[in-house]
């Protein structure tokens, strides 16, 4: 059930937070897409993903890159 799984919804998401921090486009691009083709290639294999799953997932490559785009993804809709 991988149709929670959409790229372009996550990609716009992490552009937003990305611009958020002040990360150089340039960067932000870098670690957006490297964030993404770590996500497909873990997620080949499941055959159930629940939202809770990709947001791990989506985190802890994140936190390879940038802590702190790490840390807003993780806690997005709960930052006021």
């Amino acid at each position: 059930m991988k149709q929670n799984f959409d790229e372009n919804i996550i990609r716009k998401q992490l552009v937003i937070d990305a611009k958020g921090l002040d990360i150089p486009s340039g960067a932000a691009e870098l670690f957006i897409n490297k964030v993404l083709q770590a996500v497909k290639a873990a997620i080949q294999s499941k055959t159930t993903l629940t939202n809770h799953d990709l947001k791990r997932i989506i985190t802890k490559e994140l936190q390879k890159y940038n802590s702190d785009f790490a840390y807003i993804y993780k806690n997005r809709d709960k930052i006021i």
